[in-house]
């Protein structure tokens, strides 16, 4: 696999070893990123053994490497040693940590895709997908209906948006256009769009999961899984906005959410 010029991580697009408020210059964050890369191909390196394999000088490596461990991406450890250890302290080694390892290109759609592509293929198994879709989005909500719940009914939406946005999705809330009465949560980003662009049950739990949340019916507009630019909820606007409800009183309320647009 070539090396990446540029590494996501958590999600978002980055230039590994990119210190905040600095802009680096094209070979110097291709270098930045082949040093991140040999280790990913080789395990733990010493600064003498990346210098050696990338040829570039030891002052070189150490430099990028002070940037890469500002950034989370790698670490420093104490080499391990088998056999007799030798004279003098161990050669220090460098390694990916978790969030550099995730900066590379990763699997985990494609597992997560033939997961639910089998279960859906198995005798119940579209009804098992929406179970699942459901079940992902109840073990996520405390977060969500804490931030909801600590709020006046007219800030839930803006609430919403902020916890959604903690955990990824870059979500905004706004007054929705005019003649509409209500308010338009969006979310510029999806995690796992690429996932709820073949299981739309994903993004049809989401919808049923706000319409509880926020205690009143509300529409998908648009859905990133979709083809979408950005996933679109309208919340329209209520005098009293009624305290959440629990999934089971709200069923047909959110199965009616999606009715103005296939979330998927």
């Amino acid at each position: 696999m070539p090396a990446p010029e540029e590494l996501r991580n958590n999600g978002v697009v980055k230039n590994v070893g990119e210190a905040p408020q600095e802009e680096l210059a094209t070979g110097e964050r291709s270098t930045r990123n082949r040093v991140a890369r040999s280790i990913l191909d080789h395990g733990p390196s010493t600064v003498a053994e990346l210098a050696g394999r990338l040829g570039l000088t030891q002052a070189a490596v150490r430099r990028h490497l002070d940037a890469l461990v500002a950034d989370d991406v790698v670490e420093p450890r104490e080499q391990r040693v088998y056999g007799a250890r030798t004279r003098g302290r161990p050669a220090k080694v460098f390694a990916l940590t978790d969030c550099g390892r995730d900066a590379f290109d990763q699997s985990y759609d494609k597992l997560a895709a033939d997961a639910l592509r089998w279960i859906a293929e198995q005798e119940g198994g579209e009804q098992a997908i929406a179970a699942f879709a459901r079940a992902r989005i109840a073990a996520q909500s405390g977060a969500y209906r804490a931030a909801v719940e600590s709020v006046p009914a007219e800030k839930r939406a803006e609430a919403l948006a902020k916890a959604l946005s903690e955990d990824g999705y870059a979500a905004t809330a706004r007054s929705a256009p005019h003649p509409q009465q209500g308010e338009q949560l969006c979310q510029h980003h999806c995690p796992v769009a690429h996932v709820a662009e073949q299981f739309p049950q994903l993004c049809e739990a989401e919808t049923e999961f706000f319409a509880e949340l926020l205690g009143t019916h509300v529409q998908r507009l648009a859905t990133i899984a979709h083809g979408d630019g950005v996933c679109t909820t309208f919340i329209p606007k209520t005098s009293h906005a009624p305290p959440p409800a629990r999934a089971s009183e709200n069923t047909a309320n959110a199965s009616a959410s999606t009715a103005g647009r296939n979330p998927a």
